[in-house]
Formats: structure tokens, C-alpha cells, sequence
């Protein structure tokens, strides 16, 4: 056999250009020439192929090569390879009788040949482009809950309506807003309080309310907000205790809020339009005046109900008509502002300081306002011809109501003249209605009309109720609720100015313009006609009333759906058409309660508590999200701060005793019952002595909460295990890892620090314990939260399956591990040096848990560092969104904080491109996390000769460690490195030394230092031939190797198509990353599945080389098979 010569057939045409017109296309120009291998020792020949751009490959000894002419146009040469044998065999003998390497119908797979790396994981997983199409599609990620419990969409065979900010947010926000206190209780509020101290009632009501809807746009943003809005959000932020508690609270305000709209457009209607129509009497008579409410208020409650039951579309189309209303009112009101003259002003009459109700100031009809024995005025204080002293000692006089701007009347205005019921209206003096004096009918206060005030802001979460109807909620909500904000706050500071302004103080404190034949004092300064503002009120405050009765069943549902209070569960379900008719069933029997109570004044600052606490709740949810940094708080809405939130919480609390201390502390009772109650199931006490003893209860506690089950998707943070390694001093040998994990999990959550001890623990409990000080001494050094523990075991990898199973405590354990990269591995003796990371994959893996291999520790930056440049994610496969989280969370952390993030996925031939980039921004988009996205088309899919020597290497030394193996070489590396000299030396490939070995400094010394100093890695890039040269410096003949003739059968074979088709994804998506994410500070990427088998281990470790080199900081990431992200809020 030493006289025998291997012959084989390698055809390489060049690549055609259908761009352009080359001579020479298609042929093929041959020469061949015999390559001999002799274990004599003679020399070797060897024949260069030239392709473009100095690229040149050379073929091992043993190959026939046919020479091909060097190419005109600078186009690539390409390599056509072809096998007969189709053995999926890793080791599989090929027939080497002049067959052709291998051809590309051969390397045919479901996946195309780029992504053969990764067939498994495509296999189970699914490819990139469908998964995106799933997940833009709002099929990917996670639902908050499975069953249809927050979509308010209708049964199958309905369309369902789709709201889009200005009729789903913005509209119904400005019309509850505005309701009813800006028309019948403002310029009362503005008389009572002055225009200082109702402009600081204004700006506080305001303030807490757009501090609110910072926090709630915080939170609406993310992620997708379904049905239920406020209660969704509040629930999803603080739980379910808190969550049904304060959502059973706002579905009473809002349901109680819509009474109090039917009361006031009721109270317009009897007192100002039509008080004909009262069937009990005078409406002046507070008696008479509320059986007419419950009467009226009753009908308008059915009528509306009807209406909501309708559908959302019929209730939008009136919300237009009645903002119409609303907008042609406040326009109507301004222009009587800057329009008002003497000539048709109203006229007020006064005896002395005291304001006369005009049925005293008119005689017969005809305004009067004189002491004439014949007026009204003079038949009601005298008696026989013997008057009042009050009505002798002063005079008459009368006075315009509305004097206009130019009169100063404003000055008059600044100061409070609070009023206790049963006085005059502006004085300390008692009344008597008999004599026309107009009577206080409550104690007003700085608190009391605060109280009552509020529920004019308190519209902001009209537009959230509602969106399950809205077609993108987290967009609208924010967008509609702030503008309806800065709409009604201009239009309430500017009202108090124009009203103290403008119209006489006593008017003001006129509640029921009992001084002008019972008008609505904001009617008499309108322009052209008080009508357009009587009939604009009346509609606007039904169209309130209206959309309170449509958000309310909504909420009311949600709470119902989501099975946390059980008894509610009935009103969870909907008609057809999506309706909530049940939830409106009971919504309007609350409102039906509050109708019945008729009194405004006292229904207003219930409504009040119970907003309030919610918007508390809103606040304290946002300043927790915000604070504790959980993984899922990602929202676009980015002019928030926790301390906005805590100031808007602050303000929430204070109104609420300030407000009225007793109801305050009744829905505090109320929220406390329905919190206690849906936790009591779970609920635990326990009291220990001493603070250690309640410190263990409660650590106890949580523990068994944290255990009851897994956690949600949202918030699904890595709690990592990190294996590290030691050094013979028992000291970490890669610190550096402690300060990547202190990064990447910014104090938050479990961080547990690991390490494995080889030998027995009798022997070495003493090293166990001083390697877990120093552990502990690293962590302290690099700021990590978090817990170290030394494991003693005779095996190392046995011992990391073990740490990898059994780490933490309860629910109080890890879902991620994070191991190092074992430098060094081709050249250390010991297989263990590979043997270790595999299993240690192997069994994350199985354990379905998320793994994180780092290579290039060393270069990763100190805590202390502020990069600058991009993160650039390699979405390969779908992972569960492990790879969307991880950059995330590291730029939460100022190391990474100023880096930009990139998304790349690589599209394959049948995807369509545009649509893959449309689907992942807008994954991202939902995500609410900001990147820049590529796709990329990796068209060139035919394998290339440095691919298949790459191979061809790969297999061979892989074949002789087998060998040398059964043969008991104790001299392995020696012969290894003959092998890889042999099978490559023809090749002149530039090795690179990878860095952070070589940056390890001068102490390295070990043997196993040496071997990793002395590491190289191959760069397709970097390959060039050079002369050879030979060792007197001269160019020369070939490196001359005299292998064992026992290893000639491993140069007879050809590399296995799979592992060609492997190797080609390595080596492709290499180079694409290395052109796209050359000057990356951290590249992130798909780990792709380990072999199943022992053959295959070697190899996999060879593509993981490939596909990583050149890279300075790479992060290999493997999903845990669970989605740990999702759209939701």
C-alpha cells in the first residue's frame, strides 16, 4: 500500500453573473495533476486554486484537483460537490474513486443549506419568518389568560367595532370631564371659594388627575391593554388582592358617577328648561325638587341603559353629538364673556348687602327691587304698616349680575366667603327664605367644595374602560387621556378667571339662580341665547351619563372573567354581539340606588373616594414597576418618573381625608373586606418572638408563595446559576463573569454563584469552604445580589449535574445558567477540558432551563465602564424571546445603558422578506423594547472548498483521536497536531491567537495556561497562501510529515454531507456577522442544539468555534422552550 496513490475528483467552475457578459461563463477548463502521499517521507506536492479577491484554497495531499484558469471578471469560484452514497452517517466510508466531493441536490435539506446548524431547533421550533408572522399577529407570546376572559369581542359571525383614539379615548374622556358640575356647580364653587382659592381647587384636582394619566400611560403602554383597562392594569401591576379590590371600587364610582350625571341633566331639565314640569309642586322646595329627580332621573336611566344595550357604535355616534354640544356651549360661554354689555345684562336686586330672590323683586311680573307700599318686597317685611329694622335701615338698590370684564368686580372675587347652611349667602347672618333672602342649603368649606369639584376631573379613564373596544389601546389611551386633560384643564383655569371676572359675586354664590327667576347663571352670560347652553348641558351630561353606563358593565366583566371574586363570576358572560348585558343589568341598578338619593352635592364626594383611591393605586403601581425594574416594564410612554407617581399617590391620599375623612376611611374599609377576601384562601399568619422570629415567618412565607406554582410570563426575569470556575488556588478564574451577571441583573432578583471541587469531601471540606469565601469575596467585589456555594464531587461534570439540579431553595431557585467557554479545548490532553461544558449543556437543556454561554470573558467591561456602540442580537431560532429580554435588561444597567440595539435574522429562500422586516418591527414595536431590525438573505448557498477543507479537517482529527484512543496513545497531542499539520499544511491559513487568552498576562505558567496561550483559530477572511518556506527561511518545500501508516484510513475519507452542511451554516453566518457586527460591543446569539450522541461531540464544538471566531464579546444564548416575554401588560 506505501506505493499506492489515493486519487480524487474535485470539479470547481466559476460562479456565474447574470449581470454581466463574460466569455468564459459556464466552461469548465480542466487540468490534472496526482497528488502523492508516501509515508517514505518524500515531498508532498500541492496544487492552489485562485478564486477572486485573493482568495486561494488548497487541497490536502491524497486529492486529484483540477486546476482551473484564473477568473477574468474577479467573480468567486465555486465548488460543486457530489456523493453518491446518501449514509447520514457521521463516519460513514465514501467511495474516493474519482466521485465528484459532493453536489447541491445531495445537500438538499427542508431548511436550505445555511441553517443545517440549526435543523433540530427549526424542526421543533418553526422558522423565524413564521413565528413572526404569528406573534405581529398577536399569536406569539403570551395572553394574560387563555380563555377569552378580557376580549370584550363578539361571538363568531359579528363584527366587532374598532375604536380609534378620538372616538374611543379622547371624546368620551373630554365629555365625562365635563359632565354636569362645569354647567350647574362651577360659578358656585368660584363664588364660594374666590378666584384664589377655586383657582388652587382647580390646579389640584388637575395636578393629581395628569399625574394619573402619566402613570396609567405608562402603564397602558406596556404592553397590549385588553378589556377591563384600569382594573386590568392595576390587577397586572400590584395583583389580584389589590387588583379586584380597588376594580370592585371604581366600577362603583363609575357606576354611581353615572347617576350622578342622569341627576344633574335631570336637575337642568326641572330647574332651568322646564319646571312645568314638576308633578310634585314648586321645584324651589328641595323636597319637591328630588321626588321630580327620582321620577325623571328613573326614565333617562332606562332610555339610556337601552341605548348602551344597543351596541358601542350607537353610543360613539351620540358621544359626537353630545361633545358637539359640549364644544358649541364652552365656545357660546367665552363669547358671552368677551361680549356682555349693560344693555342686555341681567339685573340683580339687593336690600343692603343682601341678595333678594327675584320673586320678591318682581311685582306682578315686572321687576320692581323698591320699598313702595306696593311692591312685593315692602307686602313681605311689613306688617300692618310696622317693617323690619333690617328692612328700615337699608335700601334698595339694583346691580348688574353680569357687569363684564372692564367692571373690576374681579378684585371683589379673590376671598373666600364660605357659607354654613342656613346663613345668608356671603354673611354670617341667618336667613329666612320668606323674606327673599337666599339661604345657604350646605356648609361650604375649602374641603367640602374640593369634594364636590373632583368628580369634574375624574373622566380620565373613561376612554381606558373601553379598551377592549379600541383598536390599539396602548397607543390610544395615552394619547387621547392627556390631550382630554389639557383640554378641560385650559378650559376649567380660564373658566374660574372669566367667571370671578365677569359676573357679580352674590350671582356666583347664587347656586340655583334663585336672584334670576331660578336661570342657570352660566346660561345668562352665553352668547347669542341662554338656550344653547341649557339644551347644550342637558345633552352633554346625559352623553356622560351615557358613556359611565358603557365603561362600567365592561369593567365589571373583566373583574367577572377573571374569576378572582367568585360570587361576580355570573356577570362575566355577554351576549352575542359582545354586550355585557348582565353587568349592565346590576350597573344599573347602583345607578338607580344613587338616583334615589337626588342630592348632587352628596353623591359627588362618593364618587370622589372611590377615584381616588383608584387613581392612588394607578400612581403606586407605575412608582413599584418602576422602582423594582421587573423585566416586563418596558413602556413606550417615556416621560414618567417614580417620583411623579409617588407625588400623584401623595396627592390621591391627602385629598381623600381632606376631602371628607369618613368616607375616606369607609372605602378603605371596603377595599380591605374584598382584598381579605379574595386572599384568605392563601392567607397565612404567624407571630414569632423577636424580630428575627417574624423575619424567618415572613422569609417562610414567601418562599411558599413563591412556590405555589410558576411564575407569569410577564414576570419572568432570569434568576441565574452561575458556574464558575477555580483556580488551583481555590480562587475564581474568571471574575469577570460575576460582574457580567451583576450587569445583567442590575440587583434584581436570584443570583447564585457556583463551583465544583473535584475530589472527595472528607478530603476537602476545608478547600470547599475557603474556594466559598473567596467566592463570596468576588461577588461582594463586583456588587452581585446574590449567594455562593462549593460543591465537592469526584467527578466535576457529575457534580455540575447536580448543582444544576438541586441550586437554591423552594421557589427560590434558578431558570438560568450561565457558563463559561472552555478555552483551550483543542489542545488540552484531557477530553474533560470539552467533556465538562457539554454535559453541563446537556443537562441545562433537559432541565428546561435557559442557558447563557459567554466566550471572551476577559474583554467583557468592568461595572465601573460606559460603552458606547450597538448590542447586536442573531435571532436565529425562536427561543421563547430569551434574546429580545437578555439586551434589554443589560442596558438597564449604565455599562450598557448608551448602547444601541440591533435585531438581525436571516430569512430563508422561500420567506418573503419585506413582510419578515414588517412582522419583526412590529414584534419589537409590541414589545415596547426600541431596535433596529435587519433581515438578511444569505443567497449564496453552494458550499465553498475552504468549507469542506474546514470539514475535512474537522472529521479527520476526530477520526485519529478515536483511533489513538483504542490504542492507548499516551503522546495524543503530539500526534494531533501532525494530523491537523498533514491535513493543512498545503493550505496556508493566517492563524489568529484568540484575545483574551492572549491578554492573561505574564503569570500564566500552568501547562494547561501554555496550551490555551497557544490557541488559534481559523478566519476565512484572513486566509492566504503563502510560499512555502522552509527553515533556513527560503521558500521551499512543503512541511514533510511521516504519519503512522496505521492512520492512513482516516485521510481516505470524505467528509460527512451533514456535518459539510453544518459547517457550511457555521462558517456563512459567520462571516455575515463578523461584516455586520464587526465593530459590536456584544454580539448575542442562538446556542444552537447539542449532539444527542458521543460522535458528535467534537464536531459540535468545532462549529461553536467557527461560528463564533473573530467576535470579541459573544453571549450563545438557549431558550429554557418557555415564552419568558410577552405583549401584555
Amino acid at each position: 500500500m506505501e506505493s499506492d496513490k489515493i486519487e480524487e475528483t474535485i470539479q470547481i467552475r466559476e460562479v456565474e453573473d447574470s449581470g454581466e457578459n463574460n466569455e468564459t461563463r459556464g466552461e469548465e477548463t480542466e487540468s490534472t495533476t496526482l497528488l502523492s502521499t508516501s509515508p517514505s517521507g518524500e515531498d508532498v506536492g500541492g496544487i492552489v486554486v485562485q478564486g477572486s479577491g485573493g482568495s486561494i484554497f488548497q487541497v490536502t495531499p491524497a486529492i486529484v484537483v483540477h486546476e482551473v484558469e484564473p477568473n477574468r471578471n474577479g467573480k468567486p469560484c465555486k465548488v460543486d460537490f457530489d456523493d453518491e452514497n446518501d449514509d447520514d452517517g457521521e463516519d460513514t466510508t465514501r467511495n474516493i474513486d474519482s466521485n465528484p466531493l459532493a453536489s447541491n441536490d445531495e445537500l438538499e435539506s427542508p431548511y436550505s443549506q445555511q441553517m443545517e446548524l440549526y435543523a433540530d431547533d427549526l424542526h421543533e421550533r418553526g422558522k423565524i419568518s413564521q413565528i413572526l408572522n404569528r406573534i405581529a399577529n398577536y399569536q406569539g407570546g403570551v395572553e394574560p389568560n387563555i380563555s377569552e376572559n378580557y376580549q370584550s369581542s363578539p361571538k363568531k359571525g359579528f363584527e366587532q367595532v374598532k375604536l380609534g383614539t378620538l372616538l374611543g379615548v379622547y371624546l368620551p374622556t373630554i365629555q365625562n370631564i365635563f359632565g354636569v358640575l362645569l354647567f350647574i356647580r362651577m360659578t358656585w364653587i368660584v363664588g364660594m371659594a374666590g378666584s384664589i382659592e377655586s383657582m388652587g381647587i382647580v390646579v389640584i384636582c388637575c395636578c393629581t388627575t395628569f399625574l394619573t394619566a402619566i402613570s396609567m400611560s405608562a402603564i397602558a403602554t406596556n404592553g397590549v391593554v385588553p378589556g377591563g383597562g384600569s382594573y386590568f392594569m392595576i390587577s397586572r401591576s400590584l395583583g389580584p388582592e389589590f387588583g379586584g379590590a380597588v376594580g370592585v371600587l371604581f366600577y362603583l364610582g363609575t357606576s354611581v358617577a353615572s347617576s350622578m350625571y342622569i341627576i344633574g341633566s335631570v336637575e337642568i331639565l326641572v330647574k332651568f328648561i322646564a319646571p312645568a314640569l314638576s308633578i310634585f309642586g314648586d321645584v324651589n322646595e328641595e323636597a319637591n325638587a328630588f321626588n321630580a329627580y327620582r321620577i325623571y332621573g328613573t326614565g333617562i336611566l332606562i332610555i339610556l341603559a337601552l341605548i348602551v344595550f344597543i351596541g358601542v357604535r350607537f353610543v360613539s355616534k351620540f358621544a359626537a353629538l353630545s361633545l358637539a354640544c359640549v364644544i358649541l356651549s364652552i365656545l357660546c360661554i367665552y363669547i358671552g364673556i368677551f361680549a356682555a354689555t349693560e344693555d342686555d345684562n341681567v339685573k340683580i336686586c339687593y336690600l343692603g348687602d343682601r341678595l333678594l330672590t327675584s320673586a320678591i323683586a318682581e311685582t306682578n311680573g315686572v321687576f320692581t327691587c323698591s320699598k313702595d307700599n306696593y311692591t312685593t318686597l315692602y307686602n313681605t317685611h311689613c306688617f300692618n304698616n310696622t317693617c323690619d329694622d333690617y328692612f328700615n335701615e337699608h335700601t334698595t338698590r339694583v346691580v348688574d349680575g353680569i357687569p363684564g370684564l372692564s367692571s373690576g368686580v374681579f378684585h371683589a372675587n379673590l376671598h373666600n366667603r364660605y357659607t354654613e347652611e342656613g346663613k345668608i349667602i356671603g354673611t354670617e347672618d341667618r336667613g329666612k327664605r320668606a323674606y327673599g333672602e337666599i339661604v345657604a342649603d350646605i356648609t361650604s368649606s375649602f374641603m367640602v367644595l374640593l369634594a364636590i369639584y373632583f368628580p369634574s376631573v375624574t373622566g380620565i379613564m373613561a376612554g381606558s374602560n373601553r379598551s377592549g373596544d379600541l383598536a390599539d389601546a396602548s397607543r390610544s389611551i395615552p394619547t387621547g387621556t392627556i390631550a382630554a386633560i389639557l383640554t378641560t384643564s385650559a378650559v376649567y383655569v380660564t373658566s374660574v378667571l372669566f367667571f370671578a371676572g365677569t359676573i357679580e359675586g352674590d350671582l356666583l354664590r347664587d347656586k340655583f339662580g334663585e336672584s334670576i327667576n331660578g336661570g342657570l347663571v352660566v346660561a345668562k352670560l352665553a352668547w347669542p341665547n341662554e338656550w344653547v347652553i341649557l339644551i347644550g348641558s342637558f345633552l352633554s351630561t346625559l352623553g356622560a351619563g351615557l358613556q359611565s353606563l358603557t365603561g362600567a358593565p365592561r369593567l365589571l366583566q373583566a373583574i367577572a372573567s377573571d374569576g378572582v371574586i367568585p360570587f361576580l363570576n355570573v356577570f362575566g358572560v355577554t351576549t352575542k354581539r359582545g354586550e355585557p348585558f348582565r353587568a349592565l343589568l346590576l350597573t344599573a341598578l347602583i345607578s338607580e340606588l344613587g338616583i334615589l338619593v337626588a342630592n348632587l352635592d352628596m353623591v359627588a364626594p362618593i364618587i370622589t373616594m372611590f377615584f381616588l383611591m383608584c387613581y392612588g393605586f394607578v400612581n403606586m403601581a407605575c412608582a413599584l414597576q418602576t422602582l423594582l425594574r421587573t423585566p416586563s416594564w418596558r413602556p413606550r410612554f417615556k416621560f414618567y418618573h417614580w417620583i411623579l407617581s409617588l407625588l400623584g399617590l401623595a396627592l390621591c391620599v391627602t385629598l381623600m381625608f381632606i376631602s371628607s375623612w369618613y368616607y375616606a376611611l369607609v372605602a378603605i374599609g371596603v377595599a380591605v373586606c374584598i382584598y381579605k377576601y379574595i386572599e384568605y384562601k392563601g392567607a397565612e399568619k404567624e407571630w414569632g418572638d423577636g424580630i428575627r422570629g417574624l423575619a424567618m415567618s415572613a422569609a417562610r412565607y414567601s418562599l411558599l408563595r413563591l412556590q405555589q406554582g410558576t411564575p407569569h410570563t410577564k414576570n419572568w426575569r432570569p434568576q441565574l446559576l452561575v458556574l464558575m470556575k477555580l483556580e488551583d488556588d481555590l480562587s475564581p478564574k474568571y471574575p469577570q463573569m460575576a460582574a457580567f451577571a451583576s450587569q445583567l441583573k442590575a440587583g434584581k432578583g436570584l443570583t447564585l454563584v457556583n463551583s465544583v471541587i473535584e475530589g472527595k469531601y472528607m478530603e476537602r471540606f476545608n478547600d470547599a469552604q475557603t474556594a466559598k469565601q473567596k467566592l463570596n469575596k468576588t461577588i461582594e467585589q463586583f456588587g452581585v445580589k446574590g449567594f455562593a456555594d462549593v460543591l465537592v464531587s469526584e467527578n466535576v461534570a457529575v457534580g455540575m449535574c447536580h448543582m444544576i439540579q438541586n441550586a437554591g431553595l423552594g421557589g427560590l431557585r434558578h431558570n438560568t445558567v450561565m457558563i463559561g467557554w472552555p478555552y483551550g479545548w483543542r489542545h488540552d490532553h484531557n477530553e474533560r477540558s470539552y467533556k465538562v461544558f457539554l454535559e453541563a449543556v446537556k443537562n441545562i437543556n433537559s432541565g428546561q432551563m435557559a442557558l447563557l454561554a459567554v466566550k471572551g470573558i476577559n474583554l467583557f467591561p468592568s461595572s465601573n465602564e460606559k460603552l458606547k456602540g450597538t448590542i447586536d442580537v442573531w435571532w436565529i431560532v425562536h427561543d421563547g424571546g430569551m434574546l429580545m429580554l437578555l439586551p434589554f435588561l443589560l442596558k438597564q444597567h449604565k455599562t450598557w445603558k448608551h448602547c444601541r440595539l440591533r435585531v438581525f435574522t436571516v430569512a430563508q429562500l422561500e420567506d418573503n422578506t419585506i413582510q419578515m422586516k414588517k412582522d419583526l418591527e412590529m414584534f419589537m414595536y409590541q414589545l415596547r423594547i426600541e431596535a433596529e431590525v435587519h433581515v438578511l438573505e444569505m443567497s449564496n448557498s453552494d458550499i465553498s472548498a475552504y468549507t469542506y477543507e474546514r470539514t475535512l479537517m474537522m472529521e479527520q482529527r476526530t477520526e485519529m483521536l478515536k483511533q489513538m484512543k483504542k490504542q492507548n496513545v499516551k503522546e495524543v497531542q503530539s500526534i494531533v497536531d501532525q494530523s491537523r499539520v498533514t491535513t493543512v499544511s498545503p493550505t496556508k491559513i493566517q492563524l489568529e491567537p484568540v484575545q483574551e487568552e492572549s491578554q492573561q498576562g505574564p503569570e500564566s505558567t500552568t501547562d494547561e495556561e501554555k496550551l490555551e496561550i497557544h490557541q488559534y483559530t481559523f478566519t476565512p477572511g484572513a486566509a492566504k497562501v503563502r510560499p512555502p518556506v522552509s527553515n533556513n527561511g527560503k521558500a521551499g518545500d512543503y512541511l514533510q510529515i511521516k504519519p503512522d501508516s496505521s492512520y492512513n484510513g482516516v485521510h481516505n475519507k470524505k467528509p460527512d454531507k451533514k456535518n459539510i452542511r453544518r459547517m457550511h451554516t457555521a462558517v456563512r453566518l459567520n462571516e455575515v456577522i463578523i461584516e455586520k457586527s464587526h465593530e459590536a460591543q456584544l454580539v448575542i446569539l442562538n446556542l444552537p442544539a447539542p449532539p444527542k450522541t458521543e460522535a458528535g461531540e467534537l464536531n459540535f464544538m468545532e462549529y461553536l468555534e467557527v461560528l463564533t471566531e473573530g467576535l470579541d464579546r459573544v453571549l450563545m444564548v438557549r431558550g429554557c422552550g418557555n415564552e419568558v416575554i410577552t405583549i401584555y401588560s
